[in-house]
């Protein structure tokens, strides 16, 4: 018999050790329980228990994907050359009204550093102002300040004496810390008139023995330390005596996020009126990275060695340096693309909620100009193409025990909640799946009164027709700016559904559109039974235009022939178009599609079982 030493379980090493003394002759028929030797055989499984923990724990530590210790993880990550992230500040665009009401400048100024202040949640929290504004006095004593940006936090300076120890790191004490709003500046021989800017290592394009950077990492303790140079071959380093000013911006991350009323602390009294008008709500704030983040992102940033070549290279460096402002990103070479386009990598990106689109461009711009404009293989262009939201429409019935003291309206709310639950959590992502058979069992398992569910599936690709209309008077008034805007549009339609879609059936229709106007009319477009030819159907079921177009079910695509809208008196938002995919357990879509759940075209339908009723007569 022998004794695992690895073993963590205390009493089974107990047991042990008593099996292995009985197998001695003078221990055979030992009372264990009653002796001094259990004593002893305590203190021995002890210390066994003890040395397994510690063996298991190092073995574990030892890897990335088995640590559980965030120090060793951060330690293994930055082996891969992956430097976790820290916290981020939330950032809004206001745009800000002062009046000065008595003796009115000829120009005002909105310094840096001027404060706002926000509730989110009953929780106060300051914003700031990164730069100087100035605005004009338009006569009236009125100064207009469009587009101000705000962060959330505080800006705090860490002072250091510099050591002529190389291996000497600088540890800012603060958790908090934005390290993306580092500044740091090196005063020489303590002269606080002339300094000298270090710029972080990761956003230098070449290093030289002149070159002033630095590194900042994750200690040991969770604080951030930073390194200099050698003096060498990572560049110059400060001289012993020097002054290291780091500025930063302590935040609170996350939650400095959907600030939207916001309030200037400067400017206020009986000389002034303020009015802050919102143009994109507090976002872009987040977390330290997490440990299951790291163990995801640092591999894919390795594969990458900082270069951009295949698709999951793409998607590691954007998710690596903007992950705070993104949910996902889904990026494809141009060949997998439909149809192929050679010579171009595709992204799309699943932005966090409360992004406006002034930051959407701002993020896409820097993407291109930091990242794969110095990055990427040469002759490759990068194309962003907005994410396409696939919606889902759930017509659930089920069957109540009667027996059962709970009624089928109350089941109804509770199956609609996991629903919506279930959708919320496994979707609204890139690469997200929807299959039938998971959230059927969770319905089912939610009640012993549920007797049995079941599912129908239709997959609703919608046309912005606003937008549409938006963008055809624009053009117009492009070529004539006299043109007035349209009244209605006629023009043909191709929408492209993530699936394919099913064969005719000559007893229910396969495609089906909410209402619109039509020459005055209210009319929607579905399949002609048992064909894929569409037709216009007015409100009594009558056709009133037998051609309007065909779907093609393997392509999963619903062509409209030279489709007339009506622009005034349209019915909705959106032209929903819906369609009965050919499977309908699994709802898997490629690339740039998003599944969500439209919770107007989703019906539960809850019915007593009377069949299982049982009489007394």
């Amino acid at each position: 018999m022998t004794i695992n030493s690895s073993d963590l379980d205390f009493y089974n090493i107990k047991s042990k050790l008593k099996t292995y003394f009985k197998q001695s002759d003078e221990f055979a028929d030992y009372d264990f329980e009653a002796s001094g030797l259990s004593n002893i055989m305590d203190v021995l499984a002890y210390n066994t228990h003890i040395n397994g923990l510690i063996a298991n724990m190092s073995i574990n530590e030892s890897f990335l994907s088995t640590s559980q210790l965030r120090s060793s993880v951060v330690s293994h990550a930055e082996s891969l050359g992956y430097f976790p992230t820290s916290m981020t500040a939330a950032r809004a665009v206001v745009d800000v009204e002062i009046t000065v009401l008595n003796n009115a400048p000829t120009s005002l100024p909105l310094n840096a550093g001027s404060k706002f202040f926000v509730t989110i949640d009953e929780t106060n929290y300051e914003f700031f102002t990164l730069q100087t504004y100035e605005a004009i006095n338009d006569t009236t004593g009125k100064f207009v300040f469009p587009n101000v940006t705000l962060v959330e936090g505080k800006v705090k300076t860490k002072t250091f004496l510099a050591d002529s120890n190389i291996d000497v790191p600088y540890v800012i004490s603060d958790n908090n810390i934005d390290v993306s709003t580092m500044s740091i500046s090196v005063f020489p021989n303590g002269n606080t008139s002339e300094s000298n800017n270090y710029f972080n290592i990761k956003e230098v394009a070449t290093i030289t023995d002149q070159s002033r950077v630095y590194i900042v990492r994750e200690a040991m303790n969770g604080f951030y330390e930073v390194l200099f140079g050698d003096g060498n071959v990572l560049g110059q380093r400060p001289q012993a005596g020097n002054i290291i000013s780091i500025e930063y911006i302590s935040t609170s991350g996350v939650e400095g996020n959907g600030g939207s009323e916001f309030n200037l602390n400067e400017y206020t009294g009986e000389d002034y009126s303020t009015n802050i008008s919102l143009v994109s709500a507090s976002a872009g704030g987040s977390s330290r990275e997490s440990i299951s983040q790291i163990k995801m992102n640092a591999p894919l940033a390795f594969s990458a060695q900082n270069r951009l070549v295949t698709a999951d290279d793409y998607t590691g460096m954007i998710m690596s340096k903007y992950g705070s402002y993104l949910r996902d990103v889904s990026t494809w070479g141009g060949n997998d693309n439909i149809p192929p386009q050679y010579g171009k990598v595709f992204v799309s990106l699943n932005f966090a909620d409360g992004i406006n689109e002034e930051s959407k461009t701002t993020i896409e711009n820097l993407i291109r100009s930091q990242l794969t404009s110095n990055l990427s293989i040469m002759s490759i262009d990068t194309e962003f193409v907005n994410p396409e939201i696939t919606y889902l429409e759930l017509i659930t019935r089920f069957n109540v025990d009667p027996v059962k003291n709970i009624s089928a309206s109350q089941l109804e709310v509770a199956v609609e909640s996991i629903i919506t639950e279930y959708t919320n959590l496994t979707l609204s992502s890139f690469d997200s799946s929807f299959r039938r058979s998971n959230l059927l069992t969770l319905i089912d398992n939610h009640s012993n009164a549920i007797l049995n569910s079941k599912m129908e599936v239709k997959v609703q690709q919608r046309l912005d027709i606003d937008s549409i209309v938006t963008d055809l008077n624009v053009a117009r008034k492009a070529l004539d700016p006299q043109s007035e805007d349209l009244t209605f549009m006629e023009k043909d339609f191709t929408i492209n559904y993530p699936v394919v879609i099913a064969s005719p059936d000559k007893d229910d229709h396969i495609i089906q559109s909410s209402m619109f106007k039509w020459y005055d009319k209210n009319v929607f477009v579905r399949n002609e039974l048992g064909s894929t030819r569409l037709q216009l159907f007015d409100v009594n079921g009558d056709v009133k235009l037998s051609n309007a177009g065909f779907y093609d079910a393997a392509k999963g695509t619903v062509n409209l022939r030279a489709l007339r809208i009506d622009v005034d008196g349209y019915l909705s938002s959106g032209l929903k178009i819906s369609a009965t995919p050919a499977n309908q357990s699994t709802i898997s879509p490629l690339r740039n599609y998003i599944i969500k759940l439209d919770s107007s075209g989703s019906t539960v339908i809850g019915n007593t079982e009377q069949g299982s009723t049982k009489v007394l007569l």
